[in-house]
């Protein structure tokens, strides 16, 4: 070996005895993993039992950070939680399941005494074609997405109490970029929904939340969500659900201002209400599977931070005294696993180092009857 051989090698020697050095460093200065146990059975103690929240654990990787969103969720008075189970995470190919991640935030959520309502969408690469979102899914592949989701039932029967078919198939985003289609949609709730109660026959089935929007006819952006509803019944979806998801954002607006048409407001689910009703489905429940408020201190849509514990305690009131055919008011969104820098983390009750927010403080004294701290008197 010449010198300059002997030299390289050494060299060699010693880069790879100063990363391994510094691999070694990285390892001692890591917190030490944390053991996890689901632990026993939890009761939720609240006044109001259709107290919900929506808890975006779907990117939450640590198994201790899901768990302690659970528990908190349980300590505020909340009985429901609805999560996001994209279809993709959990079958990347086609037959191929991945239930692992879905095992551990129901087995903590049931742990806690929560009922679970699943969303379920997010096409895989697999089942959509090429150059398209992974909210793109045609015909050609409804029956996949019917599999999955009897799939999924299947093996969650009796822990997850519904499961949602898609998500505001209204909007064009939502329905991979293409133009809204009552008829369409209807045919893959359809198809869900029998491939479901073929295999769990208790489970609740309950179509898509729709965004609430009065957008013009033939708009390119979405589709007025009542117009929407009308048109699934008139495609037939009637049969085909067994409750509806709806989506109750207040914006400016306090919770008891009164539906109308031409407006956005917590209690446009009302209407939806009117419709499923006139068309034979009064003993079908509705849950409201996202909804609430934002106090960030420049959006247009926001209100102050005050305004938003008044409305939110309001809103759970009028949910539990006044709409007997509301199961479940679940509001957006507990926790983000990690800040969104957007206006979206001033819809959340916890931040993601799982600090109370003043909405989950008010909310937790709200339902176990206890004096509140930062309103001055009960609304």
């Amino acid at each position: 070996m010449t010198r300059h051989a002997f030299a390289h090698a050494g060299l060699a020697r010693a880069a790879a005895r100063a990363v391994a050095l510094l691999l070694a460093a990285w390892c001692l200065s890591l917190p030490p993993q944390r053991l996890v146990t689901v632990g026993p059975p939890q009761v939720v103690e609240t006044r109001n039992p259709k107290m919900g929240v929506h808890t975006r654990l779907t990117d939450e990787v640590e198994e201790w950070k899901i768990q302690r969103t659970l528990q908190m969720v349980r300590e505020m008075g909340a009985t429901w939680v609805v999560e996001y189970f994209p279809w993709a995470y959990h079958e990347p190919r086609q037959g191929h399941y991945d239930w692992r991640h879905a095992d551990m935030v129901v087995d903590h959520a049931h742990a806690q005494g929560l009922s679970i309502i699943a969303r379920i969408d997010y096409v895989p690469e697999w089942a959509r074609p090429p150059e398209t979102t992974f909210r793109h899914l045609d015909p050609d592949h409804y029956a996949d997405y019917a599999r999955f989701v009897a799939a999924f039932a299947a093996r969650f029967a009796g822990r997850v109490e519904a499961i949602i078919i898609w998500n505001e198939p209204n909007l064009s985003f939502e329905w991979g970029y293409r133009l809204p289609d009552p008829a369409a949609y209807t045919e893959l709730l359809r198809q869900s929904y029998l491939a479901i109660k073929a295999v769990a026959p208790e489970m609740q089935v309950l179509a898509a939340g729709l965004a609430p929007t009065m957008a013009p006819p033939g708009s390119e952006w979405g589709m007025d969500d009542l117009l929407y509803l009308e048109a699934m019944y008139e495609a037939g979806a009637g049969p085909f659900f067994d409750g509806l998801a709806m989506h109750a954002y207040g914006f400016t607006f306090p919770p008891d201002d009164p539906p109308a048409r031409d407006q956005v407001n917590w209690r446009r689910v009302e209407l939806l209400r009117e419709i499923m009703v006139a068309h034979g489905d009064a003993a079908k429940p509705g849950y409201i599977t996202e909804g609430g408020w934002n106090d960030h201190p420049r959006w247009a849509k926001a209100v102050r931070p005050y305004q938003r514990l008044v409305y939110t305690i309001k809103a759970y009131e009028l949910a539990l005294e006044q709409w007997d055919w509301c199961q479940a008011a679940a509001l957006w969104a507990f926790r983000y696993p990690r800040d969104q820098h957007t206006y979206q983390d001033y819809y959340t009750f916890v931040t993601p180092d799982f600090v109370p927010k003043p909405l989950y403080t008010e909310l937790a004294n709200y339902a176990h009857g206890r004096p509140y701290e930062y309103l001055e008197q009960a609304p």
